[in-house]
């Protein structure tokens, strides 16, 4: 058995986030360490402790500090977040609107297990949904497996029947015996039973999961199970088992259904088919019944220039299980390329894109059996002379005619469609993907259909925008015929962000959001383009819109930056006059909030919390009324385990002027007479800043400081687009640079401050463009920082996609002899940097990221070695860009390496305790209820 600060047998794994962005800037910080927040009841307070003096009396021996020099990895498993996520349960609330009232229905995991409510905001009410020990007494008669209050096996819960009733399901042994249950039919009748055919799914993916899972690697068969459905009358409260039918499941992956639910289209081979509801319905029963009809659109879908989504192969997978039994010679049914339909569900709008001459990229899917798979996909890359050339068409579902939009904005164009807000039944089925996918660690192909954003088919709104990011021009196209106009033109001498188009009365006036004047605000305009006022203004940033209320000319908002007594980064709501009148404030209080409201907009369900305040959520209405509290999360297991809040702070960046706002993590056994290494948690933006602004108990670097680090996030200028224009711009045209002395600032001014924390030992760690600003922070500053642990890094933005490095580093557009236009993309690269190395760099990449390709880890670790320098570095088999399926081992690889290296003592040996005792905590995988 370990001592105090050996390994302890705890539970680990990793929930935390990991940035999807790559690459960018950062600079430094300054000065004072501010408390940002108010002390609220019941919450920790936000100030930081006081830090000890440099000398105990002008007449005592000065006692230097104690450096820290023992990983203390029992409390590091304490609070790995798989054993947080037994102490802290739902931190947030999810409502799912009625659609004949104002009501909406949530469910809520604490402590106690699984509670459901319905809230009426007409009368101001919560009130359970149901008896949680009346259902687990009639599941436990219905099914003859023993259930409680406390543990509900409730799955797939939703409305139904106009709001009357509620229909779930609940998983059981195959071979589970249910009292009274009719006799299954036989499948000879071509109406298999549901059970059966959620069995027969079971052992298709049983099979399967034993030759490989969704990433390529060797996994368990998946326990044979059935289904059982049940119904819940909200007006009687009774509760009836449902025999005899097939169990709720997600929409096929090919099918984009029209609004009005008549017309499904998919793709087959590279060509547009479609097919009515009838049709559909004997496609979901039988995927080969020769009866059904389909009708073909397009016959000039070629590959690389055709209509069919392109999907990963792990989804090919899925689609082939979906499609089981289908034998046309066309191939199997297809997701097709995002299907936008019009309102009235007459016609629908796709773009094409011809990728005909773009060159190819590859992953190699080293572990599929019995071979490896070379997967190859047509990948642009900065600076190349070419680009995928796209087309807008419009098809007539009546006539199956077929449109070609003439936008000629710009040579080199992306032409995106302009689209409604999401409807509650498109969110709805937005959270049935989400299933799994912490399981999985992998996207989904979305099954949402975009409806597109005017309320008639007549009208098509879409955005053209230039190559080089700088021009973006806002148009409509008359569907009939094929032309457009331009209506709004944006021009700028740096990237130009976009928000959703907005109309009013379907586009006699255009809601446009615009960071023309330094800021990102909103803009009226009327149906020709014409600027008609501004509509917010001031040095504060706009961000969505949550609802525009066209009978009383109101915009509902979210914004950050306006209190100016807060940290700028907290999101506040807020409403406005379309006529730049009335604006007003409507949730208060120093926290950042997140958002949920119905179609109409009527209430907003409100969830606020800072990094340390437990999250509340409340109901408000358009006045910002508080109609009624909702949650409090219950943190009080956290608390007694040993969980500290962390500290807020507040630096200058390194030209002095300009304010950096970071957080600080300390160990919970927290000495401050003791001297402690400091890592920088990195991401360099420029489109979002990995600063945590809300309670997240189970970020990596909590579990990382309990090891014996003091552990920061902090901004850095040209991090992030909630400030002004100025500050997110600041690294363009400098993108492997900007952002490193601003980090190297920060820490420097927040040891002057804290004579806790030992400068003479930094670290550093980022993933994607976290991860290249490690590795170019460890050979740029190689006397400051000592280790640094660069996750899939795009080391090399010439190997990195187009869109992204051209957007926010720039490129140039030069004029030849012969009249043509060749642009020219020029970026530093951290192999450049590679003689620089002084410090101890661990270099991780997965083997098939197919957004930031490991070639880019590759050409770094090659210049290491022609540069004689020793590094580290690990390979994951079968990991693209995410690692979540491997997490919870590399977040405790990650800290033994910072134990190496700044503490000088950690684990050397095979076993990795925590994950091999994990194992053994971690039931039977054969089925429990």
């Amino acid at each position: 058995m370990k001592t105090a600060t050996g390994r302890r047998s705890l539970p680990s794994a990793y929930c935390g986030r990991i940035p999807w962005g790559f690459a960018s800037l950062a600079i430094c910080a300054v000065v004072s360490v501010v408390s940002l927040g108010a002390q609220t009841p019941g919450h920790a307070p936000t100030s930081e402790p006081p830090a000890a003096s440099a000398a105990a009396s002008d007449t005592a021996t000065p006692v230097p500090p104690v450096p820290v020099t023992t990983p203390n990895y029992a409390l590091e498993a304490r609070f790995l977040p798989d054993s947080v996520n037994k102490l802290v349960f739902d931190l947030s609330i999810t409502p799912h609107w009625f659609t004949q009232s104002d009501k909406f229905w949530y469910s809520y995991r604490t402590t106690d297990g699984t509670n459901y409510y319905v809230v009426d905001p007409v009368k101001k009410s919560k009130s359970p949904l149901w008896d949680n020990a009346k259902i687990a007494a009639t599941l436990s008669l219905l099914s003859n497996f023993p259930y409680d209050a406390q543990h509900l096996p409730i799955k797939r819960l939703k409305l139904t029947d106009k709001d009357t009733k509620m229909r779930f399901e609940v998983e059981i042994r195959k071979d589970g015996v249910v009292p009274n249950e009719p006799e299954k039919k036989s499948q000879d009748d071509g109406s298999q039973q549901g059970n059966e055919t959620e069995i027969k799914q079971n052992d298709e993916q049983g099979q399967r999961t034993e030759r490989t899972s969704a990433t390529g690697q060797a996994a368990e068969p998946r326990e044979e199970t059935r289904i059982l459905s049940f119904e819940y009358d909200l007006a009687t409260s009774k509760l009836t088992r449902l025999d005899n039918v097939e169990p709720m499941r997600k929409k096929p992956m090919w099918a984009s259904v029209s609004p009005d639910e008549k017309t499904v289209v998919f793709a087959r081979g590279q060509n547009l088919f479609m097919m009515d509801a009838e049709n559909y319905a004997k496609a979901l029963k039988k995927a080969g019944d020769s009866s059904i009809v389909e009708t073909q659109l397009t016959t000039d879908g070629i590959e690389r220039f055709g209509y069919a989504r392109r999907i990963l192969p792990e989804q090919e997978d899925e689609l082939k299980k979906e499609d089981t039994g289908d034998t046309n010679k066309a191939g199997i049914r297809h997701p097709a390329i995002t299907i936008h339909w019009s309102k009235d569900s007459k016609k629908f709008a796709v773009v094409r894109d011809d990728t005909r001459k773009i060159p190819d990229f590859w992953v190699i899917h080293s572990l599929a059996n019995p071979r490896p798979i070379l997967e190859t996909y047509p990948y642009q890359l900065p600076g190349e002379d070419l680009m995928p050339v796209q087309q807008l068409e419009v098809v007539d579902v009546a006539s199956k005619q077929l449109i070609v939009v003439q936008a000629k904005n710009f040579p080199e164009q992306e032409l995106r469609i302009a689209d409604a807000p999401l409807l509650e039944h498109d969110r709805e089925e937005q959270r049935e993907e989400q299933e799994g996918l912490q399981e999985g660690g992998q996207m989904p192909v979305t099954r949402v259909s975009p409806r597109w954003l005017s309320d008639t088919s007549d009208k098509l709104y879409f955005t053209s925008t230039d190559r080089d990011f700088r021009k973006i021009d806002v148009c409509v196209a008359d569907t009939s015929k094929g032309s457009s106009k331009t209506l709004i033109e944006e021009r700028s001498n740096v990237w130009l962000s976009m928000k959703p188009l907005r109309l009013v009365n379907n586009g006699q006036e255009l809601v446009w959001w615009s960071e023309r004047d330094g800021w990102g605000h909103y803009y009226l305009f009327d149906s020709t383009g014409k600027l008609k006022n501004q509509i917010t203004s001031g040095e504060y940033v706009t961000d969505l819109v949550l609802s525009l209320d066209e009978k009383s000319r109101t915009l509902y908002f979210t914004a950050n930056g306006r209190e100016h007594s807060e940290d700028p980064y907290y999101t506040h709501l807020y409403r406005v006059n379309l006529d730049g009148t009335g604006l007003q404030l409507l949730t208060a209080g120093n926290f950042s909030h997140a958002f949920s409201a119905p179609d109409d907009g009527k209430y907003f369900e409100d969830t606020f919390s800072r990094v340390d305040t437990a999250p509340k959520s409340i109901l408000v209405d358009t006045q910002g009324a508080h109609l009624l509290d909702l949650e409090t999360s219950d943190v009080s297991q956290l608390l007694e385990a040993g969980f500290k809040f962390p500290a807020m702070f507040k630096v200058k960046a390194e030209d002095g002027i300009t304010d950096l706002y970071g957080v600080m993590y300390k160990p919970f056994d927290f000495d401050p007479s003791r001297k402690y290494p400091v890592i920088e948690f990195v991401y360099p933006g420029p489109q979002t800043e990995e600063v945590t602004k809300t309670f997240s108990p189970k970020s990596p670097n909590i579990p990382l400081a309990q090891l014996g680090f003091i552990v920061i996030e902090v901004g850095a200028r040209g991090g992030s687009p909630q400030r002004d224009k100025w500050y997110d711009s600041y690294g363009y045209g400098n993108l492997r640079d900007y952002g490193l002395v601003d980090k190297k600032v920060a820490a420097e001014r927040l040891a002057a401050i804290h004579p806790f924390i030992d400068l003479s030992r930094v670290g550093m760690w980022g993933h994607s463009g976290g991860g290249f600003m490690t590795a170019a922070a460890l050979m740029q500053y190689p006397d400051f920082y000592k280790a640094g642990w660069s996750e899939s890094g795009n080391h090399d933005n010439n190997v990195y996609n187009r869109d992204w490095s051209e957007k926010y580093h720039g490129v140039r557009e030069e004029k030849q002899k012969d009249g043509s236009e060749k642009y020219v993309y020029e970026i530093d690269k951290n192999s450049e940097l590679a003689k620089n190395l002084k410090g101890h760099l661990m270099l991780t990449t997965g083997d098939m990221d197919n957004n930031v390709s490991m070639v880019n880890t590759m050409r770094v670790a090659n210049a290491l070695i022609r540069a004689g320098k020793r590094f580290e570095m690990q390979v994951y088999p079968g990991m693209r860009h995410s690692y979540m399926p491997i997490a919870s081992y590399v977040i405790v690889a990650r800290g033994d390496f910072f134990a190496r290296w700044l503490l000088g003592s950690s684990e050397t040996g095979a076993d990795i305790l925590e994950l091999q005792n994990q194992r053994q905590a971690t039931p039977s995988k054969k089925f429990k209820e």
